[in-house]
């Protein structure tokens, strides 16, 4: 069974190694909140509140590791982030102060939780939460995929296995039956050798204008992978597969490097902004692994 994210936690000895590349976590200091605030909050609040918390500063600290090149958040960071290593990446300036602000929420919300003896939040998405989602653990999505513009389309089915707070869980029909994992804002977590995966590109809840930035990798070949940005062009309600999708349409641009050489790509993606589901994913590059589309097709109901 793979490891969750929840277990897996910044290294905090390699924050310790940078030298002059950081300054100590108690150079950001959090900006007290009160927790009365959150007196009669119910804990499954408390916990999402968390959840939410936590998933910003984590966002927050991929852009401050992306501007100064340490690679540290690369290193995995689940719904449950190491605030010492995340503070200790030399924030500045509006990135400093939100993580401050987020800092003080995150601590003025544990102390609520513990004033209600709150139990440790489960693994699996609350009921209420996976039931709003647009698809159902069981049923399949099944997509069309082409490798390169011409060549004939075929079919991939994704079947959801598992819906956790942080993530999608899907199993590959067919083959060896391999894992694909997402957060709920559609980056990949985990998936087979030869895919191509996303961790840190999305966020949530995307806004039209917003822009985005970072690597698409083919799983298993570090020397194949592209420097990405892209752009929310179209957000709103849509129909795909006889289901209803709160849609982000995101243009993106980059190159592609691959080996020694690199060359421009250019293409779009389409996620569900409330589950982070895979739409339509379309690259064009002179490289063969990123001239590609993946397109939903259907939703199938889990046999009887």
């Amino acid at each position: 069974m793979p490891r969750h994210p929840r277990h897996r936690l910044v290294a905090a000895l390699a924050v310790l190694l940078l030298g002059g590349c950081a300054t100590r976590s108690a150079d950001v200091k959090a900006v007290p909140a009160d927790p009365a605030a959150y007196a009669n909050w119910s804990c499954d609040r408390i916990d999402d509140e968390l959840d939410a918390v936590q998933q910003r500063a984590a966002e927050l600290a991929y852009a401050v590791d992306e501007r100064v090149g340490n690679n540290i958040v690369a290193l995995g960071v689940g719904v449950t982030i190491f605030w010492p290593a995340i503070l200790a990446m030399r924030p500045d300036g509006p990135e400093a102060t939100d993580l401050a602000r987020l800092k003080g929420r995150y601590e003025a919300l544990k102390t609520a939780s513990r004033g209600q003896s709150c139990p440790p939040p489960p693994l699996e998405m609350p009921a209420q939460r996976a039931a709003a989602l647009p698809v159902a653990v069981g049923e399949q999505l099944v997509y069309e995929e082409r490798q390169g513009g011409r060549a004939r389309a075929g079919e991939t089915m994704f079947r959801l296995t598992a819906a956790r707070r942080d993530e999608l869980e899907f199993r590959l029909e067919g083959g060896a039956g391999s894992t694909w994992r997402q957060d709920l804002a559609g980056n990949v977590i985990d998936a087979p050798a030869g895919a191509l995966a996303w961790p840190h590109l999305l966020k949530h809840e995307l806004a039209l204008g917003q822009v985005i930035a970072g690597e698409i990798d083919v799983v298993g070949d570090p020397l194949s992978r592209a420097r990405v940005r892209g752009q929310v062009v179209a957000v709103g309600p849509q129909i795909l597969a006889e289901r209803r999708f709160d849609v982000a349409v995101i243009d993106l641009f980059g190159d592609v490097q691959h080996g020694e050489q690199s060359t421009r790509l250019d293409g779009a993606i389409v996620v569900d902004r409330g589950s982070g589901v895979l739409l339509r994913l379309d690259l064009r590059s002179a490289v063969a692994g990123f001239n590609f589309q993946r397109r939903l097709a259907r939703v199938e109901h889990p046999a009887p």
